[in-house]
């Protein structure tokens, strides 16, 4: 089962490094890298070439124009030649068994379209900080889960066979482009919790999620989920009606906010259990 690592690259060489060793240091052989730069400074493109230059398992290619993050990765999946797809991050890196472990529960079941684990945020050296705790297994085949709050997180794979026959990911995101993908895979198949740290999440002032763009993310993932509402034919949620067409996030996080509630979570738990005895 051959594995794609799919990397989005924008300005990044400097922390590159040491995602691409990340990469070499995989126990699962059989893996690619595909890596698509959307219209880096032309020195930055460079360092990433020269980096890559002598091992075949890279692939280097360029946008030839700014496009955004929903396109570029969208490319990456239509260019992945494996059955299973990864994003990594070119700043962030996976430890050794990330991919083994993930391509694992792919081969166990064929009904599951997505596994996740657990990350770690580090600093800008890459030296750990926390770990992302709320990492979990989810119920499956719920029409009302949409990641509110996030379980679903790094390191993410996905089969790209059941990814083909869905929506596809949606080239117009800038950001929230991966809650998008999650909620379609989701709907598809099963999802697979990995209870590991498989992900190195590197936080830096050159990072999308830590600059201006933070502001705007709650919209782009309020429209992502507003969609995976229409798309599962939901007329209400909790009693309160979902409205026709998608104005600001604010409106949709309020429908969910009975989903933080701890009645709701015991519930939930109950049905996760009876999901797991099955």
């Amino acid at each position: 089962m051959k594995f794609s690592v799919l990397i989005a690259h924008y300005n990044n060489s400097v922390f590159f490094k040491d995602c691409f060793e990340s990469l070499k240091k995989q126990t699962y052989a059989n893996w690619e890298a595909i890596i698509l730069d959307d219209f880096s400074k032309p020195e930055e493109f460079e360092n990433v070439k020269d980096l890559i230059k002598n091992d075949s398992r890279f692939q280097l290619y360029k946008n030839d124009e700014n496009k955004g993050v929903g396109f570029t990765k969208a490319k990456l999946i239509d260019w992945a030649s494996g059955e299973i797809c990864g994003f990594v991050d070119p700043d962030d890196a996976i430890l050794p068994t990330a991919i083994e472990k993930s391509v694992v529960e792919f081969q166990k079941d064929p009904k599951v379209s997505l596994t996740y684990s657990r990350f770690v945020s580090c600093d800008a050296q890459l030296q750990p900080i926390s770990e992302f705790k709320h990492a979990r297994q989810v119920q499956n085949g719920d029409s009302t889960f949409f990641n509110f709050p996030v379980q679903i997180a790094h390191f993410v794979c996905f089969r790209k066979e059941i990814y083909l026959k869905t929506e596809k990911m949606n080239p117009q995101l800038k950001i929230a482009e991966d809650q998008d993908l999650y909620l379609k895979m989701y709907e598809k198949g099963k999802v697979k919790f990995i209870n590991d740290s498989n992900y190195l999440y590197r936080t830096h002032d050159k990072g999308i999620s830590q600059n201006e763009n933070k502001k705007k993310s709650y919209e782009y993932w309020g429209e992502a989920i507003f969609n995976a509402m229409k798309r599962r034919g939901l007329k209400t949620i909790n009693g309160k009606t979902i409205p026709d067409k998608y104005t600001h996030s604010d409106e949709i996080f309020q429908l969910l906010q009975y989903q933080n509630e701890w009645k709701y979570r015991l519930i939930k738990k109950i049905k996760l259990l009876l999901q797991t005895l099955k």
